[in-house]
């Protein structure tokens, strides 16, 4: 398969922080533990302290979910290993629906390669998928995007109200995903098509929730791959994780001092921190009546939904129920990391940004923090659009510079082959005169050599305008150049991001077969480039 790769600080909204991170680490080390390179990986693996008791208790619910969400052998294996003292490599994601956008899958290939790695390294290692069940934002989650002959087509499971603010991995996907299911199966195309199909309508069934659904899915795609998948809503990885939130709320006022100081020190070193600190605001929410709902500070009293609690009330409701608190977007990696030997987490963009400001919360809970890499990513070029590409002598990174400056390149080839050709033979036939015009100006009188080297930049400035404004005219009677630009850009760039945040990967699979994951697992090591792909 021919690919390509682009540099990750060369891709578009690239934060600098993020951009520091992996091209200049010394500017960031004191926000992290480990560079995120192998051998940083490697020292975290080796400084992972064990707690085989943990552990056993750990691997005995991560037996149960796993056989429940019909992992194969390889899985059963991998617990063994976990259970024996073997690290592991974690990754995790929001449960969308159909398995979400593309990267979904790209981190969890991550984690199966770094873990491979490691074990080349003679380092015992397993992947695990952190199912992020406990998200209440179901508005990113109950759609999906898939190309269609029209343009993009989002499909979206409409939720009841009674659904909004609960955790999603709890919610049931209802009658709704019956007609969903056939709308996505019209959508697939290819040698692979009605496996793909088969496999949602396996996984996504009427009784199964978004948590549930999204595993089976994974386990059914990632088979033989030993994929560890890990739902953090069971009640008893919730009592093992008690101390870690007695902590969390003894410590709350010191907790948010040190992450509001964090924020000051990254502004210091000319970064924007990702997640925004309030002054009032605590790393746990709260779960009333099947809401998620935040947990606030003022003074010594403690604030969720318009109910009072001071510490004691909160400690005596998580010895009551475990279950009643979970943890925020910076102190969820805290409680994975409670709950697991991680090595490294292998995370997107957005995510290692903010482990520079998790790192002050592992220091002052006393959690080891571990290696945090980027994930491996893609963009998929199917043979339709890489004709195009060809056609108007475009690489991928000229569809991230943007609308105007795409169309402005798709019209400057856009000509009949007659009036293309003539196009061309006009500009040779203007560089051959002005060529034979330089050596007699510089006999003549040598500053003029510069006047028509200006005048030829001029020339040919308007000559290509001309041509820009021809191809205009002409796609103005034909609109084909509106549906090439449309296609380039719906499949490379959608909603102005990347591929990977928008696509479904299962469209991908369909037409290319289920080969393709072995290809993106033996390409997914390569972390550090953006790896462009011609299907």
């Amino acid at each position: 398969m021919e690919s390509h790769c682009i540099s990750l600080h060369e891709l578009p909204h690239i934060s600098p922080l993020l951009s520091a991170f992996l091209e200049q680490f010394d500017r960031v080390a004191p926000f992290y533990a480990y560079p995120p390179t192998l051998e940083g990986v490697l020292a975290s693996a080796r400084a992972v302290a064990p707690d085989m008791e943990l552990r056993r208790r750990v691997v005995e619910v991560l037996r149960e979910q796993n056989r429940a969400f019909g992992s194969d052998d390889s899985v059963v294996q991998n617990l063994e290993r976990l259970s024996a003292g073997a690290v592991a490599v974690v990754t995790g994601q929001q449960v969308s629906l159909f398995g979400g956008p593309a990267y979904s899958f790209y981190k969890a290939l991550s984690a199966i390669a770094l873990a491979r790695q490691l074990r080349a390294a003679s380092i015992e290692a397993v992947p695990v998928f952190w199912l992020a069940t406990e998200d209440h934002d179901l508005a990113e989650v109950n759609h999906c995007e898939l190309p269609g002959r029209d343009g993009l087509v989002r499909l979206e499971l409409v939720a009841s109200e009674g659904d909004r603010g609960r955790r999603v991995g709890e919610i049931a996907l209802g009658q709704g995903i019956a007609l969903l299911l056939e709308r996505v199966g019209a959508l697939l195309d290819g040698p692979a098509a009605d496996h793909v199909a088969r496999t949602l309508q396996e996984s996504y069934r009427t009784g199964e929730t978004y948590g549930s659904a999204f595993a089976r899915l994974f386990a059914r795609l990632l088979h033989g791959r030993g994929l560890v998948l890990l739902d953090p809503l069971e009640p008893r990885l919730h009592a093992l994780t008690m101390p870690l939130y007695r902590r969390a709320i003894e410590q709350s006022r010191e907790l948010r001092t040190a992450l509001l100081a964090r924020s000051r020190a990254l502004e210091a070193a000319g970064f924007h921190p990702q997640v925004k600190v309030s002054e009032t605001g605590t790393v746990l929410f709260m779960n009333q009546d099947g809401q998620r709902i935040p947990l606030r500070q003022r003074g010594e009293l403690f604030t969720a939904s318009g109910r009072s609690f001071r510490a004691s009330q909160l400690l005596d409701l998580l010895d009551a129920d475990p279950t009643a608190f979970t943890p925020n977007v910076l102190l969820r990696p805290v409680v994975q990391d409670w709950l697991l030997p991680t090595a490294a987490y292998v995370g997107g963009p957005a995510e290692l940004a903010y482990f520079a400001q998790v790192e002050v919360l592992y220091r002052q809970l006393g959690v080891r923090m571990p290696a945090v890499v980027p994930r491996a990513g893609f963009t998929l070029v199917p043979p339709q659009v890489r004709r195009l590409l060809r056609r108007y002598g475009l690489q991928v990174e000229d569809v991230f510079a943007g609308r105007q400056s795409l169309r402005r390149m798709l019209e400057r080839q856009f000509l009949s082959p007659a009036l293309a050709r003539q196009f061309d033979s006009g500009a040779r036939a203007m560089a051959r005169v002005l060529t034979k015009l330089r050596g007699p100006l510089a006999k003549l009188d040598p500053t003029l050599v510069g006047a028509l080297e200006t005048a030829q930049r001029k020339i040919f400035y308007q000559y290509e305008k001309l041509r820009a404004k021809a191809g205009r005219a002409e796609n103005f009677r034909s609109g084909v150049l509106d549906r090439h630009a449309k296609l380039l850009w719906e499949f490379l760039y959608p909603h102005h991001g990347l591929q990977e945040r928008t696509l479904s990967l299962l469209w991908f699979v369909a037409l290319r077969g289920t080969d393709l994951f072995d290809e993106l697992d033996n390409r997914a090591a390569t972390r550090a480039q953006h790896q462009v792909l011609f299907l």
